[in-house]
């Protein structure tokens, strides 16, 4: 497994991590012993980025990680774990964001807790709470580093200009963001702004929610994925015209004897060393095809196909619903 650095935090990790949300049933059912296989071929290949939040499964995925490295003496060394907070319920059981000092220094301890470590090596703000100085939230997270609970701090789903502020207070090690060949909107100014800043760019579904993989779900399996189903994407206006798209782009990769999650990793990592794919999946086999990815050198005759079969805005439908834009910040 190839390695890159975490912006300027002098922390070095895998290239391709994983993306522990699928530690929850967010995409479908799944069991502590089939996570706890992932983190076994996470160390059998050498992959240290381990992304997880407080609130996949309700603080399942850090529990399920955290029994995992109390079995397994030593395994903590094998990791840099990421964590997030930020996102919360109010007294009616709708979703609340909190940046505050307050809220942010408790969930950290709480992960701590679960995960059985203490300290994380990354903590992001999860979501932006729209009303609070982004310079404030800074000030917070660089005080949660210097008190050695977290070695690296950053933000997911902000916009290059948040990322700006806050870095003007103190070093951002990461944003993390949606970014695939399904969704490029980053390449509209947040690549270039963490590049020009020093911050890794940390890419979650970077198979975009199956997309761009041999076996993409189902059309009669989205009734039972909530998320998904009510994913513009994945609506039955937009998804068969989706599917039929990335037809083209499976063609391409089983014509170089590849995977397309392995293409769809590789072409991520072609767009600069800071970008950072953190795939997530319940499938042993299905992250061994990501992984690939870490060994293929895309040409420029390569990533010109790719562009061709997928251009820049293929995608039928918006990204997320109205309901599941709230918190994520729109820059373009």
């Amino acid at each position: 497994m190839q390695t890159r650095k975490l912006g300027s935090s002098g922390i070095t990790l895998s290239a391709i991590g994983y993306g522990a949300m699928s530690f929850s049933d967010f995409y479908g059912p799944t069991s502590e012993e089939a996570s706890h296989a992932i983190l076994d071929t996470m160390r059998a290949r050498g992959v240290t980025h381990l992304d997880t939040a407080n609130v996949y499964g309700a603080g399942r995925s850090e529990r399920w990680i955290g029994s995992y490295l109390a079995k397994n003496k030593g395994a903590r060394d094998d990791f840099v774990i990421a964590t997030k907070a930020s996102i919360t319920q109010d007294a009616d059981g709708k979703r609340l964001l909190r940046n505050d000092a307050e809220h942010l220094e408790s969930e950290l301890e709480k992960s701590l807790e679960k995960l059985g470590v203490d300290h994380v090596d990354l903590f992001y703000i999860h979501r932006r709470e729209a009303g609070r100085p982004v310079e404030e939230v800074a000030e917070t997270l660089d005080r949660l580093r210097k008190s050695g609970k977290t070695r690296a701090v950053g933000f997911s789903e902000i916009a290059p200009a948040t990322l700006r502020r806050a870095a003007a207070v103190t070093r951002i090690d990461a944003v993390q963001s949606e970014y695939s060949l399904q969704t490029r909107s980053p390449e509209l100014g947040l690549v270039q702004a963490c590049a020009e800043l020093g911050t890794a760019l940390v890419a979650f579904s970077p198979v975009g929610r199956g997309l761009l993989t041999d076996a993409p779900i189902p059309l009669e399996r989205l009734k039972d994925i909530p998320f998904l189903k009510g994913n513009p994407r994945f609506w039955p206006d937009n998804y068969p015209a989706n599917l039929k798209i990335t037809d083209a782009f499976r063609a391409l990769a089983a014509e170089k004897g590849e995977p397309a999650a392995a293409i769809a990793n590789a072409w991520l990592l072609a767009q600069g060393g800071h970008v950072l794919p953190i795939p997530g999946t319940r499938s042993v086999q299905h992250f061994e095809e990501c992984l690939r990815g870490a060994e293929i050198t895309l040409t420029p005759e390569d990533l010109a196909r790719i562009e061709t079969v997928l251009p820049v805005g293929w995608a039928h439908g918006d990204r997320y619903s109205v309901d599941q834009w709230v918190g994520p910040e729109r820059y373009c």
